[in-house]
């Protein structure tokens, strides 16, 4: 007997399977992204400066993670740019109360799991509740000047590798991607430069699409000089 898809995105990806339940058309499918876009488009209208901060939900409140989480926040709503997270604990919910304390705009966009992750709470001047992954990715991208990435899981990893192919492919301009903490990400950057490089699997200017650094000053002047080249 087939079982029930767990979320919206399970019923779409294993539409064609035996095994997954079909609980929709393909023409209501159709209609459910279009609507989750426009509620996307309509209630970030408006949006220029503002930047995508991406970390682990599991990161715990009153660690040095958490609290860099929460200074970064912090520092970007204190230049005048929102925050836009993923809506969940953790990171997410530390760079929130980080804007959100700087009187800037903290954002949430919450997604649909199979399993409950929570939501960041007290902190959100919008909280908007997507069930397709891809249109809420379209939100980081279009709504942000740049994406920041702290100390992340796989959820954290397809973000920023998201933004970076889209910006090796030239879908996307002058769009920072600032990942915080050498000492977590610098093996990831080795195994890119001697592994991905060396075998020729990407140029070695690819690795200049990202930029490593602890040095939140050095965040906020980015940031701002991308706004300004993306004419806002």
């Amino acid at each position: 007997m087939p079982r029930r898809p767990a979320t919206p995105d399970e019923e779409l990806i294993g539409a064609q399977e035996t095994a997954v339940a079909h609980e929709i058309s393909d023409a209501t499918r159709i209609e459910r992204m279009a609507s989750e876009l426009t509620m996307g488009f309509r209630e970030l209208s408006g949006l220029h400066r503002a930047v995508s901060v991406f970390g682990s939900a599991r990161t715990r409140p009153g660690t040095p993670e958490y609290e860099l989480a929460y200074e970064v926040g912090r520092r970007l709503g204190a230049a005048g740019f929102a925050v836009i997270t993923g809506g969940g604990p953790g990171a997410m919910e530390a760079a929130n109360y980080g804007a959100h304390d700087a009187d800037a705009r903290s954002i949430g966009l919450n997604i649909d799991l199979p399993f409950e992750q929570g939501h960041a709470t007290g902190c959100l001047d919008l909280s908007l509740d997507f069930h397709y992954f891809f249109c809420r990715k379209v939100m980081f991208v279009r709504y942000a000047n740049a994406f920041v990435v702290l100390p992340g899981g796989y959820g954290t990893l397809d973000e920023l590798f998201e933004a970076l192919t889209l910006i090796q492919t030239e879908k996307i301009h002058s769009f920072p991607v600032i990942l915080i903490g050498t000492a977590y990400w610098s093996g990831l950057v080795q195994w890119l430069r001697e592994r991905v490089v060396g075998e020729g699997k990407i140029d070695a200017g690819d690795l200049d699409l990202m930029h490593l650094t602890d040095d939140l000053d050095d965040i906020v002047e980015r940031v701002e000089r991308a706004a300004v080249e993306q004419g806002v």
